[in-house]
């Protein structure tokens, strides 16, 4: 046998290192015809014919190393490449391993890179034709996108479900392009739906979210960055918008701030309104948290432990007012009614005198007619609180022969105080030692007339008490058919004897349920005491003034608003125009505000500028209330001063009230109105909380600020052109005025001349 020079040595030398050989060891015999040994073409099915090699000159090689690449049938088979591998250097099995480990990490950030680069962070989950929903995978939130442009018009950031797992493009009801579902396995699911729009170029969609196990807890927060918000509840230190308001997570219920300061107001409503053209309206029946962060964002939400699902309508518009003339001003539906219309011109006075007997409250009454009367004030209406209200009652029903005895000559005759008419107070609720609940808890008819508990087995129902002016009470049964029909016949009773034009009632507002952290009844759940009460007080006439409103806007009745201190921050003087705002809003027009200078003492005395201030705004609203007169504040200049601002508020402001009444009789559209709702595409109009519009013709931007005889005053309805009635200038709309020059006597208002 002869041995030859081996070509992968060769080629090793030439390379400078090892080659990536197949060694075997044959004979020329079996190179020039013989079938060759085990393993040593090492090709799979394939052949080696000697002729064939003979023609094309090449002579097979013991060790070719470029032998597998110059067949032209077939792969090199994998056992050759395995049996190589083994017969290795170890140099080179450790430079596979890194090129094999190097490849691995490049496909690795590749892919990532891909991810974070390439592929979006939001994906579209439900898709209509004015805009659309997305899952942002980032922070796990809800984005609402305005189309055509794409522009993102609110931001709910998800709590209660994991994050981090987006929902997928499709879902389990995918095939309904009406829907989008998705569940987070044991934890929530949530469904979007398209919903029929309230009007052209408005698109809703229903979202609705359903936690899975009890110990969810689900919370939805919509962002404040670049959105003012409206609407809602109202606050203590009222604000507008009300991304500057602050409060805890508690229940969205109506509340009296006397009681808990830190919660929620007399008048609210489940909607939000968003200067991007978003609405936000809550199922009624939700039992709903809300709470306020201030700058940041909103919170919906749902009590802890009870898997109650959380639903509410999302409705997308060009503009803010578009949205709540297409959304918000139909909360109430179409069955509007006024009040009464001549309770505009008469403006209140709060008797202030002794209370302490029947006597003395009549002579307080008579004396205080001759003194409006003697400084030409004698027209409107004289009005008792409820405690004086009582104590004439008392007396009214006295038998006979005693009121005879003890009050011959000084019998109560309306007559006394005319012109002026009386109003009278009274409230649902009743102290525990009055004749009236002890009666009621002798017959054992507690259940019938008073809220009360109901035994889980057998027993008596005890009744709910709670606190109302410092006393112990107990609270009228709104659901109950038997006590209302008493409560409103007694009330009629009580306006007869005494002779009264008007009836206020007080405390409509609260869950006393909620108070005691006992769960309400369904009928009761939320606001249902409130609704309840004012739909039954709307059939004692268009003459009723009630303390609260939630769900009751259509209805004929006067909104007390709540009281405010005495100074100029957001809990007096400053939070008079976002509480008017706030109220008209949510469609109750037909308010009185606190009275001139505010009921709720403060630590300074009494400010002859604040009161001429407060009284210069109050001009311009529905009512004009007082419980200061003007005599005991200030000097006379301030009582010639009251007499021009009530004369002018039934010549100039009555008139237009009665107008802009019709228009909301018809659209909803409200009465007192912001800035932006002559501009609502600018941002400078969006938190402008220190004017009012009434209706789109006048404009009033009174001083709120102590010492100030200046002021900004912004101009909306660019286009238009706006006339100071106070020096007949003209000014551009869309433009802000500087330093505005205005006197302590003046309250500038702008009258649209085009």
């Amino acid at each position: 046998m002869e041995v030859l020079e081996d070509p992968c040595s060769l080629r090793a030398s030439r390379m400078g290192g090892s080659a990536l050989c197949l060694p075997w060891i044959t004979s020329w015999a079996g190179l020039d015809g013989a079938a060759p040994a085990a393993g040593g073409s090492g090709v799979a099915g394939s052949t080696n014919h000697p002729g064939e090699r003979r023609e094309r000159g090449v002579r097979a090689s013991p060790c070719d190393c470029t032998m597998p690449l110059a067949r032209r049938t077939g792969q090199i088979p994998e056992s050759t490449w395995i049996f190589s591998f083994r017969e290795m250097t170890e140099p080179w099995k450790g430079a596979v391993g890194c090129l094999g480990v190097a490849i691995f990490f490049a496909m690795t950030i590749g892919i990532i890179s891909w991810q974070a680069l390439e592929q979006s962070p939001e994906e579209w989950v439900l898709r209509g034709r004015a805009g659309g929903m997305l899952w942002e995978r980032r922070r796990g939130a809800l984005l609402l996108r305005a189309l055509p442009a794409g522009r993102t018009v609110a931001v709910i950031t998800v709590g209660g479900v994991p994050a981090a797992e987006p929902p997928p493009p499709r879902d389990h009801c995918w095939h309904d392009g009406g829907q989008f579902c998705y569940a987070w396995e044991e934890d929530a699911e949530l469904r979007l739906s398209l919903e029929p729009p309230p009007a052209p170029g408005t698109e809703c969609y229903g979202v609705r979210w359903t936690p899975l196990r009890p110990d969810v807890t689900l919370k939805n927060c919509f962002s404040m960055v670049n959105v003012s918000w409206y609407g809602g509840a109202s606050v203590r230190a009222q604000r507008w918008p009300l991304n500057g308001a602050e409060s805890h997570a508690q229940p969205f219920v109506s509340g009296d701030f006397g009681k808990n300061p830190a919660g929620y107001g007399p008048v609210l409503e489940r909607y939000f309104l968003g200067s991007t053209g978003v609405t936000v309206t809550v199922a009624s029946d939700v039992p709903l948290f809300l709470s306020l962060e201030s700058n940041s964002h909103f919170c919906l939400g749902t009590p802890a432990g009870t898997a109650v699902p959380l639903r509410y309508l999302l409705c997308v518009s060009p503009d803010v007012v578009a949205a709540h003339r297409h959304v918000g001003s139909q909360l109430a539906g179409q069955a509007r009614a006024l009040p009464d219309t001549t309770l505009l011109g008469s403006p209140i006075w709060w008797y202030y005198g002794p209370e302490g007997s029947a006597a003395k409250i009549k002579r307080g009454l008579r004396s205080l007619a001759k003194r409006l009367k003697r400084h030409h004030l004698q027209e409107g209406v004289l009005a008792l609180r409820e405690r004086g209200t009582t104590v004439l009652a008392a007396a009214d029903h006295m038998p006979s022969e005693r009121r005879k005895r003890h009050n011959s000559t000084h019998a109560w005759d309306p007559s006394l105080i005319k012109p002026l008419q009386l109003s009278i107070t009274l409230s649902p609720y009743t102290s525990i030692a009055s004749p009236l609940f002890l009666r009621s808890l002798r017959d054992g008819e507690v259940a019938s007339y008073w809220l009360s508990l109901q035994p889980q087995s057998g027993g008596c129902s005890v009744p709910l008490l709670t606190t109302w002016k410092g006393r112990l009470c107990a609270r009228l049964n709104v659901t109950s058919k038997v006590a209302l029909s008493w409560y409103l016949a007694r009330a009629q009773r009580l306006r007869q004897a005494l002779g009264a034009t008007y009836m206020v009632f007080e405390g409509a507002e609260g869950n006393a349920f909620l108070e005691q952290a006992v769960p309400p009844p369904t009928e009761l759940v939320g606001d249902r005491y409130t609704e309840a009460l004012a739909a039954a007080l709307a059939t004692l006439g268009n003459t009723t003034v009630i303390s609260a409103g939630a769900g009751s806007s259509h209805l004929p009745l006067f909104v007390q608003m709540s009281l405010l201190r005495s100074d100029w921050s957001h809990a007096g003087l400053k939070g008079v125009i976002p509480s008017v705002l706030h109220y008209s809003l949510l469609g109750y027009n037909f308010f009185i505000p606190d009275a001139v200078g505010g009921s709720l003492a403060s630590d300074t005395p009494g400010d002859p500028e604040l009161y001429v201030r407060w009284l210069q705004i109050v001009t311009f609203l529905p009512v004009m209330a007082f419980s200061t007169p003007p005599w005991l504040c200030c000097d006379a200049w301030v009582v010639n001063l009251t007499q021009q601002c009530i004369q002018r508020h039934r010549d100039f402001v009555v008139p237009l009230l009665i107008k802009y009444s019709e228009e909301w009789l018809r659209l909803g559209y409200p009465i007192f109105r912001p800035a932006w709702w002559l501009s609502p595409t600018d941002p400078t109009a969006f938190i402008i909380e220190d004017e009012f519009l009434i209706g789109d013709e006048v404009l009033v931007a009174p001083i709120t600020e102590k010492g100030q005889t200046w002021r900004d005053i912004y101009l909306p309805g660019e286009g238009h052109l706006w006339m100071d009635t106070n020096t007949a200038r003209v000014f551009d709309g869309g433009t802000i005025l500087r330093n505005y020059s205005v006197s302590p006597a003046e309250v500038p208002v702008f009258v649209k001349t085009s």
